[in-house]
């Protein structure tokens, strides 16, 4: 079993850390803002910025006053949490595997296993597409197609924000399929050669 150590990472695997870390960042905000809304949204569909702007000035500064204060807690928790947010995309994408030798520059098992991940992340990319066009087309062999003509606002930042967030955890699984799945056919092919 690996233990995990302390690598050094290159500059630009650090960017990638931060930027998939932001990523999160955003999507989190956005799925509290939808949350939010969706909320308001439900219990008065309608007639929210007309009742607002009906307040006197200081309900109305106390209400946008209230929802900043609210957004700067979430950007304070996140800032708190960048570098070890960052670090652990770092250590979940970049973690560094020893292949033996003989198995390290073997050009036809790297193409089979590229083959076969490619193969595999193709399938879960195209379920993936069919979905989301099934349900944007809304045919009616859908389930969730009639869902959308009843969304509010609040419901698709909610919606949009989580699918975000659906979209970043989809490419980083993907990048650590194919990082760790390229190790273990390696080692599988290792394994079999050696019997």
């Amino acid at each position: 079993m690996e233990t995990l150590k302390e690598i050094d990472y290159s500059s630009n695997q650090k960017a990638v850390g931060e930027l998939f870390y932001i990523f999160m960042v955003i999507s989190c905000i956005g799925i509290v803002i939808g949350l939010v809304w969706s909320i308001f949204d439900f219990v008065m569909p309608l007639g929210k910025f007309v009742l607002f702007l009906a307040l006197n000035l200081g309900y109305q500064i106390a209400i946008v006053a209230g929802f900043l204060a609210a957004l700067f807690l979430l950007l304070i928790f996140f800032f708190g949490l960048f570098k070890k947010g960052a670090k652990g995309v770092l250590r979940f994408l970049f973690r560094e595997r020893a292949l033996e030798e003989r198995y390290r520059n073997r050009i036809d098992v790297k193409i089979a296993a590229g083959g076969l991940l490619i193969s595999i992340m193709a399938i879960i990319v195209g379920i993936i597409f069919a979905i989301v066009q099934d349900i944007a087309l809304g045919s009616g062999s859908s389930p969730m197609a009639g869902l959308f003509s009843e969304f509010s606002a609040g419901n698709w930042v909610l919606f949009g924000s989580l699918s975000f967030l659906a979209l970043v955890g989809l490419t980083l699984f993907l990048i650590f399929f194919w990082k760790n799945g390229n190790y273990a056919i390696m080692k599988i092919v290792g394994i079999l050669e050696k019997e």
